[in-house]
């Protein structure tokens, strides 16, 4: 009986309810006394059909701009912006959906990205590192411009249906999941989407009719090199800021999506620290990108604290670590792997 199998009908219907998973294991490895039973859990976005909880995102842009008219199959180009995950998302949306899809993103994004890019049917325009994600936009504008009125540029730093997916499925998911005994959410920031509609969803937002929840404590993570959301919360930056190798945050503006307000802490995070503790998270069997790297290693300093007791700690893990093999972190990896020979093998033996 076909009303009875749980079979997708396209790509996009495999979008959301991705699992939790216990994250104790770190805690006990970097020293956290687990005994006073605080819980580290993670939220594998990594788990999408296109590996990220960008995913979310680019579904969520396309649907409202479907609905609202701004764009049509096979006559709209979209237009975007992007790190990478974003991108990858709204290509594989592309080509379910039939649009033609160009992408503007900073040089320093890995190869693997480009190549996912690419084998999807997007076409690509690398823009200087050192203009980050403001160079890349203003690239986004100018191929518009010469599109003579077909080329939409959906904005995941500014559109609405960003923090609106994560208000819908995101803070939902996770409190269905948890029993509703989540304390603490840990979440990057790119565009600020997850943490805020998460947030909102969970502590509640009158503007958006999300009845209260529980009045639990948001931390916003993002890059020590880049500390621009602690400047605006009134703290201090620390160190030299610049470029950081923390690919998916960190992006050099405040996002208009992230709202400032359901932010109670934010926890800067080196590069070096990034990559260490995702290494980590390889070495338990769980590859991740080094975002996730950064998100577990706030929220481990987040479980160490004695107030943290008895508490549950949700880290968002956005994207799978497969991506990322051209990143810096894994030159020694990359190295050992195209230098390895073969062994001889003694067929009249062991065949």
């Amino acid at each position: 009986d076909y009303l009875t199998m749980n079979i997708a009908s396209r790509p996009s219907d495999l979008i959301g309810n991705t699992p939790l998973i216990d994250l104790n294991r770190i805690l006990e490895e970097h020293d956290v006394d687990v005994s006073n039973g605080v819980r580290l859990v993670g939220k594998l976005e990594s788990l999408g059909p296109c590996s990220s909880v960008k995913d979310r995102l680019a579904l969520s842009m396309i649907n409202e701009a479907e609905k609202a008219g701004k764009i049509t199959p096979g006559e709209s180009v979209l237009v975007e912006p992007t790190s990478g995950n974003t991108g990858i998302a709204l290509a594989f949306l592309a080509r379910e959906r039939g649009y033609r899809c160009i992408l503007t993103m900073p040089e320093s994004m890995s190869v693997e990205r480009r190549m996912m890019l690419l084998a999807l049917g997007a076409e690509v325009v690398l823009t200087p590192k050192e203009f980050s994600v403001k160079g890349a936009l203003a690239k986004a504008r100018e191929i518009v411009a010469g599109l003579n009125g077909k080329g939409v540029i959906l904005d995941q730093f500014s559109n609405p249906a960003n923090a609106k997916v994560h208000r819908e499925t995101t803070g939902p998911e996770i409190w269905r999941d948890t029993g509703g005994n989540i304390d603490i959410l840990v979440s990057g920031v790119g565009t600020g989407g997850t943490l805020t509609g998460t947030s909102q969803f969970i502590k509640g937002s009158e503007e958006f009719g999300c009845a209260p929840k529980k009045a639990i404590t948001t931390i916003a993570v993002e890059p020590k090199e880049q500390m621009l959301i602690t400047e605006a919360k009134g703290g201090t930056k620390e160190g030299q800021q610049g470029p950081h190798r923390i690919q998916g945050m960190g992006a050099g503006i405040i996002p208009k999506v992230l709202d400032l307000d359901v932010v109670d802490e934010v926890i800067a995070v080196s590069s070096s620290e990034a990559e260490k503790m995702t290494k980590n998270l390889w070495m338990m069997g769980l590859p991740t990108g080094v975002s996730a790297g950064a998100i577990v290693a706030a929220a481990t300093k987040a479980a160490a604290r004695a107030e943290n007791s008895r508490k549950m700690i949700v880290a968002i893990i956005p994207s799978f670590g497969e991506r990322y093999f051209t990143h810096p972190m894994f030159a020694g990896v990359k190295a050992e792997a195209e230098n390895m020979k073969k062994q001889e093998v003694d067929l009249a033996t062991w065949s």
